[in-house]
């Protein structure tokens, strides 16, 4: 195919430059029925090609002409079989992918660090998630990939599973061997599911991880939006046909999707393949010359590291992005939250993510030697700052234990349940999600049994300013449990 086409996008701009009258939703009509001043800042082109799936414009739902050519050509692009556009993000890729293969009662095989997208899909569906633990990196304090012989074991512990779902790469860049583990699951005649948020660039140069349709995967939810330049909340989801019919995932995703698709997201998707198969290679090459500099200088700082390929050798650590760098701030007496802070009012920096013990700071297209620079520039004065003090201390790392199942996550979200301090709840059966965001990965989700070292960590994180979120009470003062049953007198 010509991969120089943009139909969708092109599509759109021949039909803003005929300039009909519409009577057809959105309201806002091109702009003349908003307020001013949004309409002025977004501008003309944008709101343009704000339209909704008139016949001109094909359907998401039931693409045949510019939507269904430009799914086509982003499945060459990614090696896939079928490409679905998602303006659900990821989120929506994720869940379409899981509640395509497994229904209730059916078990599905995932690691315990997946994103909060994933325990959600299993609570609809009503599968029964078997519960993978990853590796754990206790210097960093951060969880990796899970590893071929876990994914062995889990097979033959539970050999009805209906599918196996691998995180690849991990929030932090760090890939598990993805085509040893696909070749395993295989061997057991069902799919693998990939959860590829973060990593649709890898397709696109040697030098990165293997992306999920060349190790072989059935399905991958790909964020387009995060690394691929396409609009926030953009993604795709890719289909190899065999394990997986496209024809299900298609339904399921319908069901899923919004009919008022937004064709600014779907052009954006558009745009961003044909600039990744155009270009993907030298941007690569740029992305990774800056984070090379940037590691390197970083490693220079007295009590920081940013992580580089020592990290690689074990199974869980078989591979690792560059562009994602892993900077370790507990060197210099300070939680991660604190440094996000300090970059923000001193430098004006926003990291990607925080937590106790690191930041994580990405290097995409959109960055220069001047970002990367200034990076290294606060990290230095902020290090000098820390290095001098004479009470500056090193933290240590602590990770809870992960929490043991006694409920599947649907029951326990369905169940009757009671409110309770979260000062008082070890040994109680949680109903809620209790997770930091980003990344979105549950310490406790619902059906686990809440122990005292996971509810000091979850205060640890609450008292060190990081977002943690779930539960109904925002406050995170108290927690839904399981309701006890009370003896009849």
């Amino acid at each position: 195919m010509d991969q120089s086409k943009t139909p969708l996008f092109t599509g759109l701009l021949e039909h803003a430059r005929r300039n009909p009258i519409p009577f057809h939703i959105p309201g806002h009509k091109k702009g003349s029925g908003m307020l001013p001043e949004f309409r002025d800042f977004i501008g003309q082109n944008a709101l343009s090609i704000d339209l909704i799936n008139i016949a001109p414009l094909d359907d998401l739902h039931h693409p045949k002409g510019m939507i269904k050519e430009a799914q086509d050509l982003a499945a060459e692009a990614f090696g896939a079989d079928y490409t679905f556009f998602s303006v659900q993000g990821t989120s929506g890729a994720i869940m379409t992918m899981i509640m395509a293969v497994v229904g209730p009662g059916d078990k599905i095989i995932i690691p315990r660090n997946v994103h909060k997208s994933i325990l959600s899909a299993i609570i609809f569906a009503g599968a029964i998630p078997i519960f993978v633990h990853p590796v754990m990196d206790l210097d960093l304090g951060i969880a990796h990939g899970i590893t071929t012989e876990s994914v062995q074991k889990a097979l033959e512990q539970h050999p009805t599973a209906k599918a196996v779902l691998v995180i690849n790469p991990t929030y932090f860049g760090i890939a598990a061997n993805l085509k040893e583990i696909v070749d395993l699951v295989h061997e057991y005649g069902i799919p693998v599911l990939v959860d590829e948020a973060h990593g649709v660039h890898i397709h696109f140069h040697n030098d990165m991880p293997l992306s999920a349709m060349q190790a072989g995967a059935d399905m991958a939810a790909t964020s387009v939006h995060k690394l691929g330049g396409s609009m926030t909340q953009s993604s795709v989801l890719n289909v190899r046909e065999g394990l997986v019919s496209a024809n299900r995932v298609k339904s399921v995703i319908s069901m899923l999707t919004t009919t008022s698709t937004s064709y600014l997201l779907l052009a954006s998707l558009d745009a961003a393949r044909r600039q990744l198969v155009e270009r993907g290679r030298d941007m690569m090459n740029k992305v990774l010359e800056l984070a090379a500099y940037a590691r390197d200088e970083i490693n220079g700082i007295t009590g920081l590291r940013c992580v580089g390929q020592e990290i690689l050798g074990s199974a869980a650590t078989y591979d690792m992005d560059p562009s994602k760098l892993i900077i370790q701030v507990r060197g210099i007496g300070l939680t991660g939250h604190q440094v996000e802070v300090w970059l923000r009012d001193k430098y004006n920096i926003e990291v990607e993510l925080s937590d106790l013990y690191n930041i994580l700071c990405i290097i995409t297209p959109g960055d220069s030697i001047l970002t990367v620079s200034t990076l290294v520039q606060a990290l230095r004065e902020l290090a000098r700052i820390q290095m001098g003090k004479d009470s500056m201390k090193p933290l240590t790392v602590h990770l809870p234990k992960i929490p043991a199942l006694s409920l599947s996550p649907r029951e326990a979200f369905y169940s009757e349940t009671e409110i309770v301090p979260i000062r008082e709840a070890s040994g109680r059966i949680v109903a809620e999600f209790i997770m930091v965001y980003p990344p979105g990965i549950p310490i406790v989700l619902p059906g686990e049994v809440l122990t005292q070292d996971n509810i000091d960590y979850i205060l640890t994180n609450l008292e060190a300013g990081l977002p943690v979120q779930g539960p109904e009470d925002e406050s995170i003062q108290t927690i839904k449990v399981i309701k006890r049953a009370q003896a009849i007198k």
